[in-house]
């Protein structure tokens, strides 16, 4: 299961036949109900600072540093929150 708000690329089309084609359910807060959904935006709001994708030059270089700041932010990425340990710990 994959749950976010209801943003604009969360009701997207093609996000939607994606996550069918991933066979993940889909589940989506109620408008206006952010606590449902703030680890999801806690991540995009670090991936957005931490993440240089304006000097991403194509799809498959954005893709990359996606996939390497996921993999960073579970595996190595201390968080205070978690006293001091990964989401992957």
């Amino acid at each position: 299961m994959i749950h976010s708000d209801q943003g604009f690329h969360y009701t997207h089309p093609e996000y939607q036949s994606r996550v069918k084609e991933m066979g993940l359910l889909q589940s989506m807060s109620r408008r206006g109900n952010c606590l449902d959904n703030a680890p999801m935006e806690s991540f995009f709001g670090h991936m957005k600072d931490e993440v240089p994708y304006k000097q991403a030059n194509s799809m498959a270089e954005l893709k990359y540093l996606i996939d390497d700041y996921m993999d960073h932010y579970n595996n190595r990425r201390k968080q205070w929150t978690l006293k001091k340990m990964t989401p992957a710990a």
